[in-house]
């Protein structure tokens, strides 16, 4: 199909886009690597006025260290993510999720703040901004806000993003050297989305889990913490019976999305699955 009429604006900076969201108003739509947005509006499942083009905004991209975090522009793509040096040693999990997405072509162009900001719910993102107790900068006219990844999503497409805000940047804390992470899913093999994801994160003393982090994505229609698997597993050393006794205790608390992909006794069935393959991965 067809999109219906819209006007295009492309903007040079962050101060340039968040002016024109203001001036286009509520009709506006921004755009990164078009992903999400431009299928929506094939469909005509998303109508926008106005089109603001975010693509070129070279402020938004980037990948370093800051202040003992990890710091990801918006704009930078999940091809970049999956290449980054710093991010494969600090959070592994972190650039396996980003090779996990789509094709070469969705990685190269797609970006993390585009694809956080849409909230699918089977998008590979969420479990690992989750897991990793990611920070979500949001910026408008009166300046930034900090969102923690846990209330930044809220639900089906739904984010804590306002009318008039942008998403300018991800902030991961540098895990301790004792830890180790990763993302693993179950893919459709149409659109490699995750039918389940799990991102899981471990750090050990002694052997010992200190502390465990567990996220899904894919699961519900909001992507999770897994409290129940955590907490099975912190102060436990690992072994193959306390990861399948943790595992089990997946996506036992959470409504399971159903659709024609995969039933509910589904989904739930491979989060248990996705969590036990993650936990001993990195624990074990």
């Amino acid at each position: 199909m067809i999109p219906s009429d819209f006007e295009y604006c492309r903007a040079g900076s962050v101060a340039e886009a968040l002016d024109l969201l203001t001036q286009k108003g509520p009709e506006a739509k921004l755009m990164a690597g078009g992903h999400s947005l431009l299928p929506a509006m094939k469909l005509r499942f998303n109508s926008p006025g106005v089109i603001i083009d975010i693509s070129g905004i070279k402020e938004l991209s980037y990948i370093k260290e800051d202040q003992g975090m990890l710091a990801i522009g918006a704009g930078t793509t999940h091809a970049d993510i999956a290449n980054s040096s710093l991010l494969a040693e600090k959070i592994p999990m972190i650039t396996e999720a980003a090779a996990a997405i789509g094709d070469i072509q969705v990685r190269n162009v797609g970006t993390i703040g585009g694809s956080i900001a849409h909230a699918d719910p089977a998008a590979d993102w969420p479990a690992s901004l989750l897991a990793g107790e990611a920070e979500i900068i949001i910026t408008n006219g009166s300046g930034s806000r900090s969102v923690p990844a846990g209330d930044f999503f809220q639900g089906l497409f739904m984010t804590a993003l306002n009318e008039g805000e942008l998403l300018t940047e991800i902030r991961l804390p540098i895990p301790s050297t004792a830890t180790n992470s990763t993302y693993v899913k179950f893919v459709q093999p149409a659109s490699r989305f995750a039918l389940v994801g799990c991102a899981a994160m471990v750090t050990r003393t002694n052997g010992t889990c200190d502390q465990v982090r567990v996220a899904f994505t894919g699961v519900s229609a909001t992507p999770f913490r897994d409290e129940a698997v955590e907490q099975a597993l912190e102060g436990q050393t690992p072994s193959d019976d306390s990861i399948e006794d943790a595992a089990l205790l997946a996506a036992n608390e959470v409504e399971v999305m159903s659709d024609h992909f995969a039933s509910q006794d589904y989904r739930r069935h491979l989060a248990k699955v996705f969590a036990k393959r993650a936990l001993k991965a990195i624990a074990t």
